[in-house]
């Protein structure tokens, strides 16, 4: 069902736990000259080739690429009132944890006359990809939209790929949650001829600035590739978890939680670190047991005997932490005594899920954090999506005749260090008259 690596006798200084906890194979760069033709066709021909590739790739005939407001109006109000309060419940706490974050303007003042503004200013138009391919993810809607507009970006476009019990339309939840949250601009189109769609633009959809959100394999190869020319939030790989556990953790709780990830796709990653042997043999026959009690198992099964699932045996708690800094997870749960303590020592994850009562599902719904999260080890250097994704730094310089004199002759003596005169005569004439 599922490997163990063990570590216990692991050397840090000789061994990198990053590469001994291995990753799902995800080629994005073979994937991009896959891609590549279908992003060319889309700047060159725009709806027509994209109607062509929803036919080859989708096997959906589509006419307008344009989601009807009545569509979404009508799906909004047969959607069933359990999930329409279950999305109003996710969108209020995403919406208060985002004002809390918006970031204000810094007014530094260096000086009588002498002031630097730092400016937050909202990114002016925003494309926004939402999946549907194993898993309508309607709370991927929440997630990309709420920080959007917390951000106060004017202007939003989100697309999710044509299916077809609907006719070629999105999915009835997406389309739903569309329009509760006010986004009028929706598109069906999916996969890579939505990332051109958003970069280029085609038919009603204007070029934006930045596009967000996951998606498949040739969806991050198509981000990679027009990311010269537009601004993306990451390229994110399979879903992770990793969950760090003593022998005081619940056996039940951490499969469950390793079924939760494992569900989304055969290639996602269950890791759970451990220094108990009485815990992961627990755990393991719990997996025996609730796997073939879900809905997904054939799904569930691949992914835990994948590569790039294991339980990991470690030495001690403090061999754990370093190599849950070193897997740096989309994902991670502390399951351990104190697991507050252990938690405020965690460097590298994309979120972290403290003690038996916060799974990694309460983060995916309604926890008020983000669940667009960096996978594949980027956690090191990257964050999950806030309201900071969606806007730019600005300086604004402000000085009086008097600020500048007083550093003239510093701006001087660089540009001439520089052998760049002129920059210092844009000062000097000012003063010379």
């Amino acid at each position: 069902m599922i490997r163990r690596i063990d570590l216990r006798g692991a050397d840090r200084a000789l061994v990198d736990y990053r590469a001994a906890v291995p990753r799902a194979e995800f080629d994005v760069e073979a994937a991009t000259h896959l891609v590549a033709p279908v992003l060319h066709a889309v700047k060159a021909r725009g709806v027509e080739a994209i109607r062509e590739f929803s036919a080859e790739f989708d096997r959906i005939e589509i006419e307008d690429i344009a989601v009807p407001r009545e569509a979404m109006t009508r799906a909004l109000e047969e959607l069933d009132p359990t999930i329409r309060q279950a999305l109003e419940e996710s969108i209020r706490r995403l919406r208060a944890t985002c004002e809390a974050e918006l970031e204000h303007d810094v007014v530094s003042s260096l000086g009588d006359g002498a002031t630097v503004t730092h400016r937050k200013v909202p990114i002016d138009r925003v494309g926004l990809y939402v999946p549907g391919g194993l898993a309508p993810l309607v709370s991927s809607v929440v997630m990309n939209v709420v920080p959007a507009q917390v951000a106060g970006v004017r202007s939003i476009a989100l697309s999710s790929p044509p299916q077809k019990n609907t006719g070629g339309l999105p999915e009835p939840t997406i389309m739903a949650a569309c329009e509760l949250l006010g986004v009028d601009e929706v598109y069906s189109v999916g996969g890579a001829q939505a990332i051109g769609m958003f970069a280029y633009g085609a038919g009603p959809c204007r070029p934006v600035n930045l596009i967000t959100g996951p998606g498949s394999i040739y969806v991050v190869a198509a981000k990679r590739l027009v990311s010269g020319s537009v601004a993306i939030d990451s390229e994110a790989g399979p879903t992770e978890i990793a969950i760090l556990a003593d022998d005081s953790a619940d056996a039940a709780y951490v499969a469950s939680d390793l079924i939760s990830q494992a569900e989304h796709d055969p290639l996602a990653a269950s890791v759970l670190v451990t220094d108990s042997e009485t815990l992961a043999d627990d755990v393991v026959a719990e997996l025996e047991k609730q796997v073939f009690a879900t809905r997904h198992t054939g799904r569930i099964q691949q992914a835990l005997a994948g590569p790039q699932s294991a339980i990991v045996m470690v030495h001690d708690m403090e061999q754990g932490l370093d190599v849950v800094n070193a897997y740096a997870a989309e994902h991670l749960e502390i399951q351990t005594r104190d697991s507050a303590a252990y938690a405020a020592r965690i460097t590298n994850a994309g979120a972290v899920f403290v003690g038996p009562w916060a799974p990694v599902s309460l983060g995916d719904y309604c926890a008020g954090s983000n669940h667009v999260l960096p996978t594949a080890g980027c956690a090191c250097h990257s964050s999950g999506l806030s309201v900071r994704a969606f806007t730019k730094s600005m300086h604004v310089i402000d000085y009086s005749r008097e600020a500048l004199a007083e550093v003239a002759g510093h701006v001087v003596a660089l540009a001439d260090a520089e052998d760049l005169p002129g920059h210092g005569a844009a000062v000097s004439v000012r003063f010379e008259q």
